[in-house]
């Protein structure tokens, strides 16, 4: 029951034991899996108001968002005034069977949401929304 040493340590080694390589690359993807949403979706700080009577709306419908400043971004995708125009103009007929959900921050002044509804609606589409946070309970004392 003795074993066959015949091979001596000076021998070069000739394969690379790839498992622990493709151990980190999967854990490496794993973790750009899960963080590269968060930091997309934080791309434009929008803090939303507050509604206790919020529901969930379609995710499949339009979003847009516009900052305090004024810059607007479409499904998530900075855009200029003019390049609102441009995706409106290229939903075409589709327009009308769209709803527009606009994220407003808190901050935003009230004519920039009107301007921003006014240039919705002035290229067709009617079916606007206003997204809001759902609201903590708040208890009576």
């Amino acid at each position: 029951m003795g074993f066959d040493n015949s091979s001596s340590d000076d021998e070069v080694i000739s394969g690379i034991n790839v498992t622990p390589l493709v151990d980190v690359v999967l854990v490496l993807l794993i973790i750009f899996l899960i963080t590269a949403p968060m930091i997309y979706q934080t791309s434009i700080k929008v803090h939303l108001a507050q509604a206790s009577t919020g529901e969930a709306t379609d995710t499949q419908q339009l979003s847009i968002a516009v900052t305090n400043i004024g810059d607007l971004s479409w499904n998530g995708e900075p855009v200029s005034w003019q390049g609102l125009d441009r995706h409106l103009k290229d939903l075409g007929n589709q327009i009308s069977q769209k709803t527009a959900i606009i994220s407003a921050d808190r901050e935003t002044p009230n004519g920039i949401v009107v301007e921003l509804m006014d240039a919705l609606r002035s290229q067709g589409l009617t079916h606007l929304a206003l997204s809001v946070e759902k609201a903590q309970s708040k208890t009576h004392d």
